[in-house]
């Protein structure tokens, strides 16, 4: 981080011992005193939740008190983590809708462009890569879906040269604004009907 809020966000973690976690750890158990939870530390609620590493994570953990009076000293920091989660709120949000009421593959797809919005590079003017290693059973993790129908739909998706993979195991979205059709168009397809 090299603005200035991050600066005084990485100086006031850094001073706390790092606890490292490799892609696929659990970072955070349901019942755990959280690591980074920040509705715990404002708002009491108890996690229930897993939390799992998509990448190498480094986190510092430090005391609740210590971290509100942090983020009640300086109201820069305070907006900058309001609108994180705000944004992660919207992703949220996208996605539930998406699990909710999608089939399969508009399920896949919408992992695909949501991965691609948090974690892309534009290497063209609508090709991106999405900078992180996303398994099919990371797929299917975030999508609610088994990993043999990610399988099928990932393939799918590939022979309709929507997708394709990179170095690194990197998926590249060819083209975003065709996948985001893709979508579209896969909505009105009765949700009785195979969608892969």
């Amino acid at each position: 981080m090299s603005d200035p809020v991050g600066i005084k966000i990485e100086k006031f973690f850094s001073q706390y011992k790092p606890h490292r976690f490799r892609k696929g750890e659990v970072i955070l158990r349901a019942d755990d005193s959280p690591y980074f939870p920040i509705i715990w530390a404002i708002a009491g609620v108890k996690n229930s939740y897993y939390y799992t590493a998509m990448t190498q994570v480094v986190l510092q953990k430090n005391s609740k008190e210590e971290t509100l009076k942090f983020l009640k000293k300086d109201p820069e920091v305070l907006f900058e983590l309001t609108s994180r989660i705000l944004v992660g709120m919207g992703g949220l949000l996208t996605n539930i809708e998406y699990i909710l009421t999608g089939n399969s593959y508009r399920r896949i797809i919408s992992v695909l462009t949501l991965s691609a919005r948090r974690f892309g590079e534009y290497t063209g003017r609508e090709k991106v890569i999405i900078n992180i290693p996303l398994t099919h059973k990371d797929i299917a993790n975030m999508s609610g879906l088994t990993r043999e129908t990610v399988s099928l739909g990932m393939k799918k998706l590939e022979r309709k040269k929507l997708i394709s993979v990179g170095k690194k195991r990197r998926i590249i979205i060819e083209n975003i604004k065709s996948l985001e059709k893709e979508f579209l168009v896969s909505e009105a397809e009765p949700s009785s009907s195979p969608a892969i």
